[in-house]
């Protein structure tokens, strides 16, 4: 067990901070703890009981020097949290108060310029109220001297007015002036009227002097383009004569030449007739050709006057000389026989026998 001063001295050793542990704070810096003065004594001449009772006495007071730190420190701590508190509240009111002032800026700044607007438009207003007095003003002045032109000239009227005066009084037909000037609105009515039906006349007959123009004018047009037509359809019709001269001389030579290629060719007919009859009736060929066959006609007289040739050919002796031209062979009429019959045209002929010998 350890004793009261003991476990003092633990419990003080114990509560100590780590620093004062670990670098203990001098004997100088103890003895002058809260200004009080500590006798220090030779640590060689004490015993060690009396020095341990002196280190646990000071070990006390360093202690206790410590616990009124710690209460001072506690203390300081709470006034600095109570300081800190009170910040806290002071900077909420001074929250308060900012968003006060700017919410109160703000309705300042709102108001203002709500003040400028309604400056603004009073000025406006007021501009807008001056321009019209100045304007009524200016049209008071128009009126004004509009009254006295009307005011100068009813005073120069008041002659006419005397002048009507004088003709009702030498007329007797009216009974008032009033009843003498309607009577003259309806007389310039009437005048009016007439003026008008006169202008409308007028007008129409405008109108109708404008058609007539134009109508005219259709017409000049319509007249100039047929005689265009009419000059071109007589240049038509000369050059249609004028073709149809030239294509009726060119008929008359046609027929002309047609005429004489008709004659021309009778005439060959005609010489072919007389050839074939006499060429057939000189060898006895009994035919059976027509008389308009033309072509057949001369074949055969070809065929005639070859197989006649031939004849002369075989009679009469060979003596030199120059051979006898030949006559080119009929190309579509076979070789006649004796009796009249034709031979196919691929039918050969015996040498040394002709058609017309043949029997």
């Amino acid at each position: 067990m350890l004793s009261p001063s003991q476990q003092q001295g633990s419990l003080g050793v114990s509560a100590l901070p780590c620093w004062w542990v670990l670098s203990p704070p001098s004997c100088d810096e103890l003895h002058s703890t809260h200004g009080r003065t500590v006798l220090v004594w030779d640590s060689t001449a004490l015993l060690p009981s009396t020095r341990l009772l002196l280190r646990r006495r000071e070990v006390a007071e360093v202690e206790k020097a410590l616990q009124k730190q710690r209460e001072d420190f506690q203390q300081r701590m709470e006034h600095l949290e109570q300081r800190r508190q009170q910040l806290g509240r002071r900077k909420e009111e001074l929250r308060d108060v900012t968003l006060r002032f700017d919410a109160f800026f703000k309705a300042s700044a709102a108001r203002q310029e709500r003040e400028l607007r309604r400056a603004e438009e009073e000025q406006a207003r007021v501009a807008g109220q001056e321009a019209e007095a100045a304007r009524l003003h200016q049209e008071q002045e128009e009126l004004l001297q509009h009254r006295e032109n009307l005011a100068r000239h009813l005073r120069s009227l008041c002659r006419f007015r005397d002048c009507l005066r004088d003709v009702l009084s030498s007329t007797g037909q009216f009974q008032d002036m009033q009843s003498m000037l309607a009577h003259f609105r309806v007389l310039v009515g009437m005048q009016a009227a007439l003026a008008q039906q006169t202008a409308a006349g007028q007008e129409r007959v405008a109108q109708s002097w404008a058609r007539l123009q134009q109508h005219q004018q259709e017409v000049s047009r319509e007249l100039l383009h047929t005689s265009n037509q009419l000059a071109q359809l007589h240049t038509r019709l000369k050059d249609a004569r004028r073709d149809v001269l030239q294509e009726e001389s060119r008929w008359a030579r046609i027929q002309s030449v047609a005429t004489q290629k008709t004659l021309l060719l009778g005439q060959i007919k005609l010489a072919v007739l007389n050839l074939f009859k006499l060429a057939t009736t000189r060898l006895k060929v009994p035919v059976d050709v027509a008389m308009e066959d033309t072509k057949a006609q001369l074949d055969m007289v070809l065929l005639c006057m070859q197989d006649m040739a031939a004849s002369c050919a075989k009679s009469l002796p060979r003596e030199p000389g120059p051979c006898p031209p030949h006559l080119p062979p009929a190309p579509s009429t076979p070789p006649l026989c004796q009796g009249g019959a034709r031979l196919p045209p691929i039918q050969e002929q015996p040498p040394g026998t002709t058609a017309c010998s043949r029997g």
